[in-house]
């Protein structure tokens, strides 16, 4: 099938000659017909399968064939997750139009709002946004809605949990009801689907792939080490490999500085990009890394969706992400465009219900790889797939009565607070240095469960004995998810936003121009 047989008009397709597009991928021709027939559209594919193509093309054509705007007024709203992806998206939207008499602009916080104002007085065809720069914008009477046609969710799995669903919120009561809504991402929860039922008129819903799958073209495995030892192996990976262009993921705007840092003292030309740097200290970041002027760029989770960096060889998960979702966004960052790339995580034990979480959203078990020198002090317990812990567990406890009591080790390899542990006679029991038995999973060998934390005891422990795994008035959970209650008394901050904000989300203030204090986007 060609670009013509999808009924695009002659200038995008000249357009499209020119920049070497070729024939449609699947989520394109899937796409392109259904937003030029004005429906509703939910569409799932993975990434680096041209998925901004498929609504900016069609988005352009309608635009051209439907009339002009007016001051102040916005005809296609495209609402992004991150500074760096709307960036991305208005050049797209750009390259793609450019044959076309339309008007297009970007904005997002971190820079001054006033150019992005003067861009809006004489109204715009397509506007490419974070939420939070747009609710100033708005908040100010800088656009206006009324024209409004079509509302595009880019990376909409993201831009629908809960760090953007109250900006949403105010949004979506700002739009019209009357208008085209699309939601493009490469993976969408059953929860996530269930929000956005609420948006969307008899959408047509399209699944291109498996869905929360990575691309066929990455490699991926990863390595089981200890987390002091992991800047230590990434510094010897690079060398034994002979690795060239990397892009690092780090959990934290701290430990991606302390990592940079770390790589420049060894003579390793890196850059950074973090929520902390401000916008054209990050473009200038990514600008230096597509031009190879440095060899790794290390960032956090800003830099994983919608980042199109060609060619890109390798990623590595210096820290696993907490959202299992987020993998797949990172890894997608290599192998696009049909090339082939690659994906390494290390893994450290503290990491291995991110890990679980992972393998049983991606249904496949990442192969491991032990390097020699670097082998894990506090063992990564093995893991499997959905299913393979419930089945472990249950041959444990059958086969528990017929063993001999051994000795039972905490999640770290170690032995349990308190003293050794042995197994009792009862399966699954560990009595911990003499004192009251708890309940445990068992770990080590194929029937590994992985790390355990018992639950909090209702009483002082005896002796201020600590339970194994798990420090005195901590929260944390293994395994389910779940987030712990917040304490009694304690001021709960909804999606990352302040008093001010959800005030005003309430209708109980009014935000003063310029005021809003926008976060990392």
């Amino acid at each position: 099938m060609t670009f013509q047989a999808l009924g695009l008009i002659d200038p995008i397709q000249r357009t499209l000659e020119t920049l070497g597009y070729k024939q449609p991928t699947p989520v394109q021709k899937q796409a392109i017909p259904v937003v030029l027939a004005g429906r509703d559209l939910m569409a799932a594919a993975q990434t680096g399968t041209g998925k901004t193509a498929g609504f900016a093309l069609p988005i352009l054509q309608r635009l051209t064939m439907d009339g002009v705007t007016a001051p102040k007024a916005v005809r296609c709203l495209v609402l992004v997750p991150t500074r760096e992806l709307a960036e991305q998206v208005y050049e797209s939207f750009r390259s793609y139009g450019g044959n076309l008499p339309l008007k297009s602009a970007v904005a997002y916080g971190g820079v001054p709002i006033e150019p992005q104002i003067t861009k809006l007085r004489k109204g715009l065809d397509v506007l490419v946004a974070t939420p939070g720069r747009l609710i100033d914008l708005h908040d100010q009477g800088a656009i206006s809605f009324a024209m409004l046609q079509t509302l595009v969710l880019d990376e909409a799995d993201r831009m629908l949990d809960l760090g953007f669903e109250r900006d949403l919120d105010i949004l979506l009561a700002a739009l019209p009801k009357q208008r085209q809504t699309l939601l493009f991402s490469a993976t969408f929860s059953d929860e996530i689907r269930k929000l956005a039922g609420g948006m969307l008129k008899d959408p047509v819903s399209i699944q291109v792939s498996a869905s929360n799958t990575a691309t066929k073209t990455v490699k991926q495995w990863l390595i089981p080490t200890d987390k002091r030892r992991k800047p230590e192996l990434l510094l010897h990976l690079l060398k034994k490999l002979n690795w060239g262009q990397v892009l690092v993921f780090v959990k934290t705007r701290k430990g991606v500085e302390a990592l940079v840092k770390t790589l420049q003292e060894h003579g390793i030309s890196a850059d950074s990009i973090h929520g902390d740097k401000t916008q054209p200290a990050r473009l200038r970041a990514l600008a230096r890394f597509k031009n190879a002027e440095v060899q790794l760029l290390v960032a956090t989770d800003v830099a994983a969706r919608g980042l199109d960096i060609e060619a890109l060889p390798q990623v590595v998960n210096f820290d696993l992400p907490t959202v299992a979702e987020d993998y797949i966004h990172r890894i997608g960052r290599t192998g696009r465009a049909s090339m082939e790339g690659e994906a390494v995580s290390l893994v450290c034990a503290d990491e291995v219900d991110m890990l679980k979480a992972i393998e049983t959203l991606t249904r496949q078990v990442i192969h491991r790889i032990e390097e020699p020198g670097f082998e894990a002090d506090h063992r990564v317990p093995e893991t499997g797939p959905k299913g393979a812990a419930a089945a472990a567990a249950k041959k444990a406890a059958a086969e528990a009565p017929a063993k001999k009591k051994r000795p039972f080790t905490g999640p770290a390899g170690g032995k349990a607070a308190g003293g050794s542990a042995t197994a009792s006679g009862k399966p699954g029991n560990v009595a911990t240095g003499g004192k009251a038995a708890v309940t445990a999973r068992p770990a080590g060998g194929d029937a590994s469960l992985g790390t355990w934390t018992p639950p909090a005891p209702s009483g002082k422990p005896a002796g201020g004995a600590r339970s194994a795994g798990a420090k005195p008035g901590s929260s944390r959970t293994y395994g389910g998810g779940g987030k712990p209650a917040a304490p009694k008394g304690a001021v709960v901050v909804t999606g990352g936003r302040g008093a001010k904000s959800l005030a005003r989300a309430a209708g109980k203030a009014t935000a003063k121009p310029g005021g809003r204090k926008t976060g990392p986007r």
